[in-house]
């Protein structure tokens, strides 16, 4: 089944106008507060996947993850509490959206729109596995629901417009966390937050951390969004 419902989508060629018109939506939901504040939750489930799947890939065990109402997440696992490993752990939670995304754009550009969709449920079945709260819980059910449903349901071109807006939403949303955490050390400097945790794993100031998570948020943005709107050039 999952075969048939992938044949239609390989070969769609997406129009430059589709490709703008998802950027622009995705940019639209991140910078108006009142969409963000619950658009803010899908990348709040890819920065705790990406702490979860780099614990579990540098040999720590994964104990649980919650995911908050407020967008707030938490991924707790067992293992040696300094070393490259947990400092890998640490700083892919703000990495994740942004490598995330930029996976997005390979597969998009491979026309692997339903592969797209299928891992994004799969991996958000391995997180429902894990999760210990009932908020997180609901949220990663929802979640999975749309993308199951559209994967399963939606024709060719609907399956593309939501791969094109949820590239665009990773690549996009991945920045304003960042701005967000920048802010915050400002205002609330004694707050716990990756950064502060990386300066006392690494010796590394905080300020360091949330320098190179802006850079390097800003530049899969920049190289993502290159990509996408030359391949329908």
């Amino acid at each position: 089944m999952v075969v048939a419902e992938s044949v239609p989508v390989q070969g769609f060629d997406p129009s430059s106008g589709l490709v703008v018109a998802t950027g622009l939506a995705a940019l639209f939901a991140v910078l108006v507060d009142g969409l963000w504040r619950w658009a803010r939750g899908v990348v709040t489930i890819v920065h705790e996947a990406g702490h979860a799947t780099v614990a579990v890939l540098t040999g720590r065990r994964l104990t649980g993850i919650r995911l908050h109402y407020d967008t707030s997440g938490l991924t707790l696992s067992v293992g040696k509490p300094t070393g490259i490993g947990m400092v890998l752990t640490v700083a892919a939670g703000f990495l994740s959206p942004s490598l995330v995304g930029l996976a997005g754009v390979g597969l998009l550009a491979l026309d692997q729109v339903t592969v797209m969709l299928w891992a994004g449920a799969a991996a958000l079945v391995a997180m429902l596995v894990m999760v210990r709260n009932a908020y997180g819980a609901l949220a990663l059910l929802v979640t999975g629901s749309a993308v199951v449903a559209v994967s399963l349901r939606a024709p060719a071109d609907v399956q593309a417009a939501f791969g094109y807006t949820m590239t665009w939403f990773l690549l996009i949303g991945a920045v304003r966390p960042v701005s967000e955490l920048w802010r915050q050390r400002r205002r609330h400097p004694g707050r716990r937050s990756d950064a502060d945790h990386l300066d006392r794993l690494t010796g590394v100031p905080a300020a360091v951390w949330v320098l190179v998570f802006g850079l390097t948020t800003l530049a899969a943005l920049g190289s993502g969004g290159w990509l996408l709107l030359a391949s329908t050039a």
